[in-house]
């Protein structure tokens, strides 16, 4: 194994899963809350295992030369990251009521688990940064160097993902008051548009 190249692929996937998204909002959010955020962490750092092996190990085509299949995924991604954003609108300027239900807010494993998921598989940016630009960088080295790639590119998807949970679990007493929570979700919510409005704005349907 290269450690070298085990550190590229370390760098390059950090630069692509750490620019905050509607995954990482997701996840910062359930480390507010302290609702599952380690499961929320691991499925997404083994959900980033199969989309980056399947870019850096060939399986990227299947996307990149289907042009109805991308414009479809990102329509989806589109109207969910709009949907998220339209709820984090409504967390930001209804904090009296989001008080009262906080414990109606704490979802079950198996919601936070299909939350996670939506997030992450609707979420057009993933299959652009772990299929197309981190498959076609890890596709250029041979044998055990791109093995030692993906590794690299899978270890930043874990460090980032369990770092993020954990340390706004811990922050939690901070980052859930009434002023700074309004403030995130503010964030999030342009943050969240502003993906959706860039997406559109690229999206081209197949002629």
């Amino acid at each position: 194994m290269n450690l070298w190249i085990l550190l590229q692929g370390f760098g390059f996937g950090a630069t692509m899963i750490i620019p905050i998204g509607a995954q990482n909002a997701f996840v910062l959010n359930q480390g507010i809350k302290r609702n599952h955020h380690l499961t929320t962490a691991t499925l997404c750092s083994f959900l980033d295992i199969f989309f980056i092996s399947l870019g850096i190990f060939g399986g990227g085509a299947i996307l990149t030369q289907n042009e109805w299949l991308l414009a479809l995924v990102t329509l989806g991604g589109i109207l969910f990251l709009i949907f998220y954003g339209i709820q984090s609108l409504k967390s930001a300027f209804d904090q009296q009521q989001a008080s009262n239900d906080k414990q109606a807010m704490l979802r079950g494993r198996r919601a936070v688990i299909l939350g996670t998921l939506a997030v992450t598989v609707l979420n057009p940016h993933l299959y652009l940064d772990t299929i197309v630009i981190l498959g076609s960088i890890g596709g250029q080295f041979e044998g055990s160097d791109r093995l030692s790639f993906a590794i690299g590119t899978i270890l930043a998807s874990f460090v980032w993902f369990y770092s993020l949970s954990i340390g706004a679990a811990k922050l939690a007493p901070t980052l859930s008051k009434p002023k700074v929570k309004k403030i995130i979700d503010l964030v999030v919510a342009a943050v969240m548009f502003l993906i959706a409005f860039t997406l559109g704005h690229n999206l081209q349907w197949p002629v």
